[in-house]
């Protein structure tokens, strides 16, 4: 039985060694200014320090990826948990949104945020200061909601 142990050892070690050359692109897609958030609704600078700090990372095409982004396997989970942020909700592509898109995913942002939702429990784990405070929460309703109903009201 030691000898089995030993060589299932051997072997999880190899495979861990081999699977660290098969790695995910970690490449940010390029950022059309036009096309961010900014670019088209009021962000306050309160509002523009929680979006950072707390969202960008899994949101915009301007993710900074952590050291721990080069180890095999975290760096595929941390992948999909990117491209599946950028495809629910990119605000570096915000600008090619339909008003009605832009409205429901502000929505969505209070829903999220306030439910706890979001940020992602996985990414608070390391990122402390993302997590969001009761206030950082109701800023940024209060804040989708202002947007919301300026896209409702046609000046967005």
């Amino acid at each position: 039985m030691p000898k089995i142990l030993k060589y299932a050892v051997i072997g999880l070690a190899l495979t861990f060694l081999i699977a660290q050359f098969i790695r995910p692109s970690f490449t940010n897609p390029p950022v059309n200014a036009s096309e961010r958030l900014e670019a088209s609704v009021n962000v306050p600078v309160d509002v523009a320090a929680i979006l950072k700090r707390s969202c960008s990372d899994c949101h915009t095409n301007e993710t900074d990826y952590p050291w721990y982004s080069q180890i095999t396997p975290v760096n595929w989970w941390l992948k999909n948990h990117i491209d599946e942020g950028r495809d629910e909700m990119n605000f570096s592509t915000w600008g090619t949104y339909t008003p009605k898109r832009k409205a429901k995913k502000l929505e969505e942002v209070c829903e999220q945020v306030e439910s706890g939702a979001m940020p992602l429990p996985s990414y608070l784990w390391a990122h402390r200061d993302a997590v969001l405070s009761p206030d950082d929460a109701k800023l940024l309703c209060s804040w989708s909601k202002s947007v919301r109903e300026s896209l409702n009201g046609g000046t967005q």
